[in-house]
């Protein structure tokens, strides 16, 4: 095999790991960690206030992403 099969067959791998069925859910993700790390630099909070935060921040764009996945489809 050459560097650049090997190279394509790894970003492929990580784009359907990361990125998945739904984009929103990586992107919110994404969304999260950059809020958390901006956060975290600032100082904003306590390191376990935070964690919780993130926590909470990272189920709701989790739960906003499923529902307009499921309310999209449910209009298909």
């Amino acid at each position: 095999m050459n560097v650049p099969t090997l190279a394509k067959g790894f970003a492929r791998f990580w784009y359907a790991f990361v990125i998945g069925d739904d984009w929103r859910i990586a992107a919110s993700v994404v969304a999260v960690l950059v809020v958390g790390t901006v956060a975290l630099l600032a100082g904003a909070a306590p390191g376990g206030v935070l964690a919780a935060l993130l926590a909470l921040l990272l189920m709701a764009g989790f739960a906003g992403a499923l529902l307009l996945d499921v309310r999209h489809r449910g209009r298909s």
